[in-house]
């Protein structure tokens, strides 16, 4: 049975990825449309724009209504994500190390939002080194976020097995960190080269693969909105039974390692007498 009241949590990263979706559709059909021009940012022989070229330009209120909403809504699935955890409409985090997992990925994602935000509110006309510094803390910021969200995934995957969608966000997530580092490498590359074109077509795709990041946040709220808390309890108690068992295996070891460390300490003093 489907809670309707959680489904508005799934809807949170789907407008945030159509915002950004649709923004960014809109600035280059907007430079398309004006015949592809050259602007006075842009390097003589470059004839591709760069997102932030056309941002600075008369759209630049789009583009920054657009960032605006898109991180905004973003850090909300984020912020939703943790509390349906805690209720327990999520598979919860049982040890101490996911939730600063989980609080680390939320930081790092308002480092990446401010990064956005000013990133399109100093335009790389006016501002051009402050807008650099801000699209690396965008980059980085929502990168490293995602890496913290991977391993505090990889761990409530490894606890909840029955939960096969932690393993697929796991990996879904890691790809995207991949393809996203990978091709941030070559657009910072190309940037401070004469590659300015090819520069431009990477930020392109970078900026379009963060939208099916940002929809894969959906996959991993719609679940608080079925009726699935008897399950999650059922997986949280397998996984809290392993837990107590691998720590029982240690307190015994510990047990049977102190009277051999006692018996040697005896030896020890023995023959020092």
């Amino acid at each position: 049975m489907v809670d309707w009241k959680y489904v508005l949590f799934g809807i949170l990263p789907l407008v945030s990825a159509l915002t950004w979706l649709g923004m960014l559709l809109a600035m280059f059909v907007v430079w398309e449309s004006q015949g592809s021009p050259h602007y006075v940012s842009m390097e003589p022989n470059q004839r591709i724009a760069y997102i932030s070229d056309i941002g600075a330009q008369e759209l630049q209120p789009l583009f920054i209504a657009g960032a605006c909403v898109t991180t905004i809504f973003l850090d909300l699935s984020f912020a939703a994500e943790r509390w349906l955890r805690h209720s327990g409409r999520l598979a919860k985090n049982i040890s101490s190390n996911e939730k600063r997992l989980s609080a680390l990925s939320i930081l790092f994602a308002v480092f990446g939002t401010a990064g956005l935000i000013l990133l399109s509110i100093f335009d790389n006309v006016s501002h051009p080194n402050l807008h650099n510094g801000f699209l690396l803390l965008f980059i980085a910021g929502y990168v490293i976020s995602a890496i913290f969200i991977c391993a505090e995934y990889q761990r409530l995957g490894r606890k909840y097995r029955r939960l096969r969608i932690l393993r697929t966000s796991f990996w879904v997530k890691l790809i995207f960190i991949i393809v996203e580092i990978l091709l941030a490498a070559v657009f910072i590359g190309t940037s401070f080269t004469s590659h300015k074109n090819i520069a431009a077509v990477m930020e392109w795709i970078i900026a379009l693969i963060f939208t099916f990041y940002i929809l894969t946040f959906s996959v991993d709220l719609l679940p608080a909105s079925r009726s699935q808390r008897a399950d999650f309890n059922m997986a949280m108690d397998q996984a809290t039974n392993r837990a107590t068992s691998r720590r029982d295996r240690r307190d015994r070891s510990s047990a049977r390692d102190r009277p051999m460390s006692q018996m040697s300490q005896t030896t020890d003093a023995s023959g020092a007498a």
